[in-house]
């Protein structure tokens, strides 16, 4: 092997030294049973809402209160969530029109905390998918741990296009620590009590922010707060951007354009040195089987040895990230997307907006 392939080589061992800290949310009793308020942002989310406040019904640790906080949809999210009924002590609220400053979902967050009553708040998106015994495992982390204890969902999909997101999934999480008092925090499940909350400034300190689970967490950790992490595999999942290519595409731009800044340096250099491994073996092997330009030896018994280690690598780790069957495989596809996708990020960090759900966001 030469120096570039041995290059290669420790760069393969480094990403499983990045995903040795994926840990999942653990289990636990309750110090005592609190009153919880689920907090629910849905903005034209007629599709999935209901899937959720069906899960709630099932949920082990019954809720205070779930309200869900219609964003001014224009679909049929406000009438889903008033036909849920059942056992569920639901409350829907619209919040006034979005003021100057605020994002959607930090206004409405910031409005349904003001009409709730629990001890915890517990904030989830609308598309998430909780187990059962989500919400008491979640819970029972807050009391342990104090201060914003969250988890990044596992990625169910359903369509072809969806297995594209492969590598934003799996760069999301190898990209930052995770575990306690980690620093990080997933927008997407979090959970915390109403005094840290208070402590913290909530969602009036990150009004602005498009990212507000980053910036959210500074904040605690500002104000002396723990801030844990964990992966949701077996607990909690969510289909990202069931609406299409189109939606899956401007979604994973406006979050990596707004959130690459906020990576760690060191935690950043270590994915770029993986992934420029990934990028060398997604385009030796066909390059040296169709002859493309090469740096290095044509060996395609090197190349096709190399392109197995990673797809080996991928399908053991995205196990617990996400459904992803075939495009570990071949993941020269996702490999393109992601290039594709990280230049409109570019270009869109650069412009300073994209367009989401109705609304221009801003990038900056």
């Amino acid at each position: 092997m030469d120096g570039l392939g041995l290059s290669v080589g420790l760069r393969w061992l480094l990403g499983w030294w990045l995903s040795w800290h994926l840990c999942p949310l653990p289990l636990g009793q309750l110090e005592h049973s609190p009153a919880v308020s689920v907090l629910i942002p849905a903005r034209n989310e007629e599709t999935t809402l209901g899937n959720l406040l069906s899960a709630l019904q099932a949920q082990r640790l019954k809720p205070l209160e779930v309200i869900v906080i219609d964003d001014h949809s224009t679909d049929r999210t406000a009438a889903v969530a008033a036909a849920a009924g059942g056992e569920l002590p639901l409350l829907l609220i619209q919040p006034p029109p979005l003021p100057p400053g605020w994002c959607g979902k930090t206004w409405a967050l910031h409005n349904g905390v003001r009409a709730s009553s629990g001890e915890v708040l517990v904030f989830l998106d609308a598309d998430t998918e909780p187990a059962p015994g989500f919400l008491h495992s979640l819970v029972v982390q807050q009391q342990a741990l104090g201060g914003l204890v969250s988890v990044q969902p596992f990625h169910r999909t359903e369509r072809l296009y969806e297995q594209l997101s492969l590598l934003f999934n799996l760069v999301g999480l190898m990209a930052v620590p995770l575990g306690v008092r980690c620093g990080v925090a997933f927008g997407p499940a979090m959970a915390t009590s109403r005094e840290h909350y208070r402590r913290s400034g909530g969602h009036a300190a990150v009004a602005g922010k498009v990212v507000e689970d980053w910036f959210l967490a500074h904040r605690y950790e500002q104000a002396g707060l723990a801030v844990s992490a964990f992966i949701g595999d077996g607990l909690i999942a969510y289909r990202m951007y069931p609406g299409g290519l189109g939606d899956l595409v401007v979604g994973f731009d406006k979050n990596f354009a707004t959130a690459a800044g906020e990576v760690r340096w060191p935690w950043m250099l270590a994915v770029v040195l993986w992934l420029s491994g990934l990028f060398w073996a997604a385009w030796c092997l066909p390059a040296s089987l169709l002859g493309w330009p090469l740096v290095g030896t044509a060996d395609v018994r090197l190349h096709a040895a190399v392109y197995a280690a990673y797809a080996l690598q991928l399908l053991v780790i995205t196990q617990r990230v996400g459904r992803f069957r075939w495009s570990p495989l071949i993941f020269p596809i996702p490999v393109l997307f992601f290039l594709v996708v990280f230049v409109l990020a570019i270009v869109n960090l650069e412009r300073g907006s994209v367009r989401w759900k109705g609304r221009t966001v801003s990038t900056r």
